[in-house]
């Protein structure tokens, strides 16, 4: 009996979904190794491995069937997705394209290292990121540059902002995916992308301000008011937007600072100065990673009280999502001045979850964490911090305390689906 590799849906499912692993036709007992296999839009190959044993009939489940060595150990039945790695050092695991999926290549081979023997079979799986039935918009209103995404279905829909950090460009793959839990999400870039500046020194809240009245006015997006998600310096952006625009009710920051950080950010006839930094603190790992944690300074101190952003002026709740190994900044330490803040002023205390072991780059499920990459910007490796497998189990957790944020605050649910893992 030939051995088969069986995958569950079979052929293609989104990203963030699980996909459940099966081997077949195995000898009883028998050891063996399964491999992982995809290449990005730039051609940058990610490989995975695992050692395996059949059990006594010959079947290996990954959902029941412990890793016995290899990229990772355990029972980790998404494992040989999350453990992906680079071979290009550095190479940062991103989807450029959500139009186009991701081909998983996967091969089972007999035995174990140092050489598996002879390929035994090999199944391919297609990834994607635009959920069935989820429509995506370009959008170039007026000086709005942005891409929406509208669930399958009839509207109007809850509606969500989402802000990267200082990368820049325009990254479309954490809204296209939230889009299809219901969501219309706007991806919206604000600098180095299509004639919005070329850097961080030139910011105005208009900008922002332009694309929540383009949302609210949207005949698919449910009013009266929408929601933030905001990723570290998108994160504190989406806090000055909470803070001083209208229409905005729900506020999901990851990784992100309680003070106006990098550049001096406009608003009308106000300027918030930026938290003080110092990169001649910049640090250099043992590995050779620059870390930025020492070059912020404390927001409570009196010279950075300008620099503060008065989330009490805020009119909906806010949820701090923090990677307790946040290596570029103290995330856990600005959400607690954050809570202290409101409650100071008679507002509700936000939702704060913190995650052990993971570091600053908190993306949607299955996806290999980014311990360190070189930065879109600074072309440097940055260590963004996190342990593999921690990380990996709170990004499929804060996904889903996201969607039930959203949905409870924007759409009146309690609860949405969960993972399967």
């Amino acid at each position: 009996m030939s051995a088969t590799l069986i995958l569950e849906p079979p052929g293609r499912c989104c990203w963030n979904e699980p996909v459940r692993i099966a081997v077949r036709g195995l000898a009883p007992e028998q050891r063996v190794t399964l491999r992982a296999s995809l290449r990005d839009e730039k051609g940058a190959l990610f490989r995975a491995h695992a050692r395996y044993c059949a059990d006594a009939r010959g079947e290996l489940d990954l959902e029941h069937a412990p890793a016995l060595g290899g990229s990772f150990a355990g029972l980790e039945p998404m494992g040989l997705l999350w453990a992906l790695e680079p071979e290009k050092p550095f190479w940062r695991f991103l989807k450029r394209d959500v139009e186009i999926p991701f081909v998983v290549e996967l091969e089972v081979l007999d035995g174990h290292d140092p050489e598996p023997g002879r390929l035994l079979c090999q199944a391919r799986h297609e990834r994607l990121f635009l959920p069935p039935g989820v429509r995506r918009e370009s959008v170039r209103a007026g000086r709005v540059r942005a891409t929406l995404f509208l669930p399958p279905g009839k509207g109007p829909f809850p509606g969500v902002i989402d802000l990267f950090g200082s990368g820049g460009g325009l990254c479309e793959y954490r809204a296209s995916l939230l889009a299809g839990h219901g969501f219309a999400v706007l991806a919206l870039a604000y600098f180095r992308f299509e004639g919005l500046p070329a850097d961080l020194n030139d910011v105005r809240l208009e900008y922002f301000e332009e694309a929540v009245d383009l949302m609210l006015q949207h005949p698919e997006v449910k009013g009266p008011s929408i929601g933030l998600l905001g990723f570290s310096k998108g994160g504190d952006l989406c806090l000055s937007m909470a803070s001083f625009l209208k229409g905005i009710t729900a506020t999901v920051l990851i990784n992100a600072c309680v003070a106006n950080t990098i550049t001096p950010l406009h608003y009308k006839d106000m300027i918030i100065p930026k938290l003080v930094d110092d990169l001649g603190k910049v640090k250099i790992t043992k590995s050779g990673f620059l870390t930025f944690m020492d070059t912020w300074s404390n927001p409570l101190e009196e010279r950075n009280h300008q620099s503060l952003i008065p989330l009490e002026k805020a009119q909906g709740p806010f949820l701090f999502i923090v990677g307790m190994d946040d290596q570029n900044w103290k995330s856990e330490f600005y959400a607690q001045i954050a809570s202290e803040r409101l409650q100071a002023h008679g507002k509700e205390r936000p939702q704060i979850i913190c995650y052990p072991e993971t570091g600053h780059c908190i993306d949607p499920p299955y996806f290999p964490p980014s311990r360190a990459s070189v930065h879109a910007v600074l072309g440097e490796a940055v260590f963004y911090g996190g342990e593999p497998k921690a990380h990996s189990k709170a990004q499929v957790d804060a996904w889903q305390q996201i969607q039930t944020f959203f949905h409870k605050h924007l759409n009146g649910k309690k609860c949405v689906k969960h993972s399967k893992i």
